[in-house]
Parts: structure tokens; sequence; C-alpha cells
């Protein structure tokens, strides 16, 4: 079998994207697996230059030569910038590169010439000032397979680190607006594809899913919120009836310590903060978010551009490396290193 690199997006040229991505190819003996970045080698150059980090950034013209120059330096495809990147200051003038290096990196997966995408951190009010029409990432990844292979993709987001998967059903929602948009089908759906990633991409042959409650203390048999007893049971019933080890609605706030998260593989959430708060505080600087229901593998650092330190050298790669890590492993277990296998 072929070993293919992983394909690793710029993000927002002004955070801390770019050091990352050369501390993480620092730490390459350290089973950081072999991959390319999609980015401005100049840039880079300069960048490593004010960091005092020794290392040759290498131009490639196709992914396949990121292999033999990952060795040796930074293999870096290039990608052209609007206007110089300044650290710190973020310019909309560059947002259709951020967005152009996601689609390239997509087109190489799709196209069997990197195994995975790795995306560095975008600021998403930056992309919108440029003409950005997606609520983030994981929108526009749908997007992007939807037009190059057809079909229709409901992508699930998924935050992992050792310690703690979850898995929220809504996401980019104001939380007055959670109840509404929150429904049966909606759960099911987050389940099951939960599901089925927890065994191709991870490992586990029969994984157990338990589900919050949108409700303090889960609604208190409907005192403190009917939505549990209406919207959320049936949809747990319904996995099991699939054949899904779903357990709940569970109170939340009794959910996430050390007992409770030996009884489970991973958590669907009912609502952003519900999910993230938990695996922010448990693993702030190696969680994953990992984007599932894509016929491609999409991994990314759980964590946002950092303007404030961006380019004075205090940036932490260990979420970068656990997302090239995860990526690495999740394509080996689907088979997508060897440039064919595609699992939807």
């Amino acid at each position: 079998m072929t070993t293919l690199p992983l394909a690793l997006t710029m993000g927002e040229p002004a955070g801390i994207g770019g050091e990352i991505t050369l501390k993480a190819w620092l730490s390459k003996n350290n089973l950081v697996p072999p991959f390319f970045v999609i980015d401005d080698p100049a840039r880079l150059r300069q960048l490593a230059m004010q960091l005092r980090l020794d290392i040759s950034v290498i131009e490639i013209a196709s992914p396949n030569a990121a292999l033999t120059a990952f060795a040796n330096g930074l293999p870096v495809l290039p990608h052209t910038l609007a206007e110089r990147s300044v650290p710190g200051k973020p310019s909309p003038a560059n947002a259709a590169a951020v967005a152009g290096a996601i689609e390239r990196g997509v087109d190489f997966a799709l196209s069997g010439e990197a195994a995975a995408v790795v995306t560095n951190p975008v600021h998403k009010e930056t992309l919108y000032a440029g003409g950005f029409a997606h609520p983030g990432h994981t929108e526009l990844l749908a997007e992007l397979a939807r037009q190059r292979i057809g079909g229709s993709f409901i992508p699930v987001m998924m935050l992992a680190s050792e310690e703690l998967r979850v898995v929220p059903v809504t996401v980019h929602r104001a939380l007055r607006d959670v109840p509404a948009t929150l429904t049966t089908p909606a759960i099911v759906a987050c389940g099951k594809i939960a599901a089925e990633s927890l065994m191709r991409d991870f490992g586990i042959r029969q994984p157990r899913l338990a589900v919050a409650g949108l409700n303090p203390h889960a609604g208190e048999g409907g005192a403190l919120g009917s939505e549990e007893q209406t919207i959320i049971t049936p949809a747990i019933a319904e996995l099991r009836a699939l054949g899904i080890a779903a357990a709940g609605p569970f109170a939340a706030d009794t959910l996430f310590h050390e007992a409770a998260r030996k009884t489970y593989d991973a958590v669907l959430c009912m609502y952003h903060d519900q999910a993230l708060i938990p695996i922010k505080t448990l693993a702030f600087d190696s969680a994953v978010n990992v984007t599932l229901g894509l016929p491609f593998i999409r991994t990314s650092p759980d964590h946002g551009t950092a303007f404030d330190i961006a380019g004075l050298g205090k940036a932490r790669e260990s979420s970068l490396i656990a997302a090239l890590v995860m990526a690495d492993a999740m394509a080996r277990r689907r088979g997508s290193h060897d440039g064919r296998a595609r699992v939807a």
C-alpha cells in the first residue's frame, strides 16, 4: 500500500497557523506523519526566521513530492496571498486565498493525492468581510463535497481526545434558538453518523453513545422542560432500534466526570457549549475537531487563531500534531492511504 501525505491548509495567515505548522514539522521524529502545507513559502520562511526556527522550506509542485521532501524540510505547495500578512492583523483581502487553500486540500483528498485534509484555524469574521458565505469550515466542506462529486452530505462535528469524544447535535446556533431547531431526526442522524465513524475510523466494534439532556437535570420528568420526553427519548429509541447502543437522556452536569466517561465512547450533546466546555476543560491543548459524514477525512486543531500571541513564538503545536496523527490513523483504518478508497 502506498502511503500518501496529509494536506494541511494555511488557515488564517495572520494567526498562529504558520507557527504551529513549522513547529509540527520540527516534531517529525515524534511520530508526526508526513504532510505538506498549502501556503505561501516566502511567508513561512520569514516566519521561521522571525521565530529563530531552523527549518528549510521546500517548495513542491505536487503532493506526491511531499514524502521525499518531508525528511529534509517542510514541504510547501505554493499558494499566493493577495497581500503580505502581518501577525495579529487579519486582512479580508486574503480571505479568498484562505478559502482557496481549503478547496485545494479537499480536491487533493478526493483525487487520491492526499490521505486526508487537516485544516489550520480560520477567522470567520475576516472571511465574512471578504465575502465568505458559509457559517464555518464544516459547512464549506460539505458544499465542496457536493460540488465535486454530487450527492447530499450531513456534516457532523466531533471533538475528540484521549479523555473524551463529544458530538454537538446543534452547532452554530444561538442558545435561544436551540430548542426550536433540535429535532428527533437530527439527533438520530448525528447518532448514526457518529456510531459509523467510531467503528470505521476509531476501531470501536460496538460503540456506546451517551445522550445528554437539554434541560437542567434532564428535564426532571418534565418539570424543567419537555424536550427530553418529546424529542430526545424518541431519538434514543430509534437509535436502539437500529442496533446502536444509545443511552440517556442524562443530566449534563454529571455526564463528564471520570467515572461516567468510562461508560461510553462518545456523547451526543444538544448544543455547542454543552459539548465544547467539557472537552476544552479536559483537553484544551490536545483535542481535535473531526468532521464526520463527508467523503474524505478532515481534522483540525480544536482552537482558534490566537491573534494575541501570533508571531511571538508562544503558540503550542500539540493540538495540530494530534490532528495530524488522528487524520493519519483514520486514513489507515479506511484504507485511504492507497489513493483509492474513499468512504462517505
